[in-house]
């Protein structure tokens, strides 16, 4: 009886998605605002904008609502909640309503999933900040329901000729399926800035130098030590041969290893922080699917993980994080783990069919590797039998073999735009004078390369954690192209900030946040007749407040 409600409530989801306002049948659709995306953001930005009386519609290039909010990571790196408001506050407070009833814990008891969590990270003041996917994907489908929201799915921009300007305005944009999309305003809320970019506003991939923004985190990063995921960590010196026969050069280094010169501190590249997938598992047999070996399966991909665990290494179940009914978050945790470093470099700017091999490419990776700890001898016996316990959530991601939707895009595109959020902003040395929300959390990138070092050993580098000192502010303008680039376009989420400023803005509820006050911006743009660039901030910010953002907190960080 568990698994069928658990399976009813997906099936709602799907017949969520089909309804709403009636999705005209023309080829030539138009409105007020286009939103490009399918993100946390894509839905706020759709939800403000009808309560402000506009017309939108969402054009989204997955099936799926909600980006990563929707497709693994449950265990929301929120910070700071006194900085979470309005539209964002309010999902993680649906969060806690759906699980303030007794029959939606098909596999866990409510009050011991509660027990001993004091974190705010799980339950307070009436929010919940740690949900399985298809929850959150049901309420991103109830915004759309409510809202009689106009989604067209799986509708891929035409990035070379769908994108029609004018003067520095954007007129229209054409998905590869040859709908035409008319709007007076354009919201890009994809991960990829892929609007963005196709509308010829500047934007920056990879880690810029320090020198660029005056920085000190930015660009190449050895020997950082804040998060257990290096090989030469002090606390764990793992000392580990980088080639196929250890300590043989001759022999040629071991996959997923980079050949480089190495560079000073603080160079930039164009290298990305690595992606992954934030997998959904269960140790409940009941709701549970084996792992399996995936096609073009190869153990030598996973030769450094044995002469880790050889050295003495055992923390590879640290980051499972916990989410409702027996479920996990997992996150990457240690020197060799479920983040598929350097892999991902092309991915920003590569075709639909290019990101489309780069990703399968993570997924065969991950679930290799899953399935090489469950079962290679050499694995270590505790390791192989705790991971022998767990497999994929069976009621979870149904359409797509119980493996999320979304990979973790943790950065791609940034644009360049009106203000660049840098570290400066975030660890509160420099004031932002117009705020459109605020974010909390730490800089955080993951790492971005493994090379060899000068001793000749394994490392792992860009691994950052900068700790943010206070909630701070974020910049109106770094939402907006130059207004020379383009006029009428807002970006929320490939928004304008250095690499190491955006590991912390990257943020689900900042995104959230982000989609909302875009989404005002864009509101008061059409009320005036006016580019947002030339908006009264001071307009901006009553009405921001109105809808229950947090533009600034005290020094404490408190309300």
């Amino acid at each position: 009886m568990k698994l069928i409600i658990t399976i009813t409530s997906i099936i709602l989801i799907t017949i969520y998605s089909c309804i709403g306002q009636a999705v005209p049948k023309s080829s030539d659709i138009s409105a007020d605002v286009i939103i490009y995306g399918g993100t946390s953001a894509a839905i706020t930005s759709a939800v403000q904008l009808i309560k402000e009386g506009k017309s939108v519609v969402i054009v989204s290039p997955d099936k799926h609502l909600g980006g990563l909010s929707s497709s693994g990571l449950g265990f929301t790196d929120s910070g700071n909640k006194d900085a979470i408001g309005g539209l964002a506050r309010e999902f993680y407070e649906k969060v806690y309503n759906y699980y303030s009833k007794d029959d939606v814990w098909n596999w866990q008891d409510r009050i011991d999933f509660h027990k001993g969590r004091k974190s705010k990270s799980y339950s307070d003041d009436k929010s919940m900040y740690t949900f399985e996917p298809h929850v959150a994907e049901g309420i991103f489908e109830d915004f759309v329901e409510k809202y009689k929201i106009v989604v067209y799915r799986n509708e891929l921009l035409d990035r070379e000729m769908g994108v029609k300007k004018k003067n520095n305005k954007i007129i229209s944009i054409t998905t590869l399926s040859g709908l035409v999309f008319n709007g007076k305003i354009f919201i890009d809320a994809t991960y990829e800035g892929d609007l963005m970019a196709s509308a010829g506003v500047s934007y920056h991939v990879g880690r810029e130098s320090n020198s660029v923004y005056g920085e000190k985190s930015n660009g190449f990063q050895p020997n950082v030590f804040d998060h257990w995921h290096q090989f030469n960590d002090p606390r764990i010196p793992l000392k580990i041969s980088p080639y196929i026969i250890p300590n043989d050069p001759e022999s040629g280094l071991l996959p997923r290893i980079s050949k480089i010169s190495i560079p000073e501190r603080g160079t930039g590249d164009h290298k990305i922080q690595a992606y992954g997938f934030r997998m959904c598992l269960t140790k409940v047999k009941e709701n549970q699917v084996p792992f399996e070996k995936p096609e073009g399966y190869d153990p030598l991909q996973y030769e450094l993980l044995v002469r880790v665990y050889d050295a003495g290494w055992n923390r590879t179940f640290k980051k499972f994080d916990s989410i409702p009914n027996l479920k996990t978050d997992v996150n990457n945790h240690g020197p060799f783990s479920f983040d598929n470093i350097g892999m991902n470099y092309e991915y920003p700017e590569a075709s639909y069919e290019k990101r489309a091999e780069i990703i399968k490419e993570h997924e065969t990776y991950q679930k290799g590797l899953l399935y090489f700890i469950a079962n290679d001898p050499r694995i270590p016996k505790d390791t192989q039998d705790e991971m022998k316990e767990w497999g994929l959530a069976k009621d979870e991601f149904l359409d797509n073999d119980n493996w999320p939707y979304q990979i973790y895009v943790r950065e791609a595109r940034r644009m360049v735009g009106h203000y660049v959020m840098t570290e400066h902003e975030i660890l509160g040395d420099k004031n932002v004078d117009k705020s459109i929300g605020m974010g909390s959390y730490a800089m955080d990138s993951h790492n971005v390369q493994r090379y060899v070092t000068s001793a000749g050993y394994v490392e792992n580098e860009g691994d950052v954690g900068v700790k943010a000192k206070v909630p701070y502010k974020i910049s109106l303008g770094s939402i907006l192209p130059k207004k020379k680039e383009c006029s009428n376009l807002i970006v929320p989420v490939a928004l304008s900030s250095s690499h190491i400023a955006y590991g912390s803005i990257r943020m689900e509820p900042v995104f959230m946040i982000l989609g909302q006050s875009a989404a005002v911006v864009a509101s008061m743009s059409l009320e005036k007749n006016t580019a947002p660039h030339n908006l009264s901030y001071g307009n901006v910010k009553r009405r921001l407040e109105a809808y229950g953002q947090v533009l600034s907190l005290d020094e404490a960080g408190r309300k």
